[in-house]
């Protein structure tokens, strides 16, 4: 592998474009690059060797969606399951004419 420099172009991890792109390094630190910039969109961030930042979890989504999942059913401790379960349609209501 080469040294970087300056100016070289790259692949990496925009965080705008949510993919992984060519950038341009704008700085460097030894002789790694810090910080690139996207020459799609042109924002720069820190270099992210093409990873993708990883999910966000709200921890208070989480805890308030596995207290709901153990009122409803108290054998599945904090497990999601990977089948969806099937929602019944509301019942629809009679549309009322509009008065004229």
């Amino acid at each position: 592998m080469r040294e970087h420099r300056l100016g070289d172009i790259i692949d990496d991890f925009c965080v705008k474009c949510k993919r992984v792109m060519n950038h341009a390094i704008v700085s460097l630190l030894g002789a790694e690059p810090a910080k690139v910039r996207c020459r799609t969109c042109y924002g720069d961030h820190d270099y992210r060797r093409e990873q993708p930042p990883p999910p966000k979890v709200d921890p208070r989504k989480q805890a308030l969606f596995n207290e709901v999942l153990a009122k409803v059913d108290p054998a599945a401790e904090a497990v999601v399951s990977a089948e969806p379960t099937p929602v019944a349609a509301p019942e629809k209501k009679p549309r009322r004419k509009a008065a004229k």
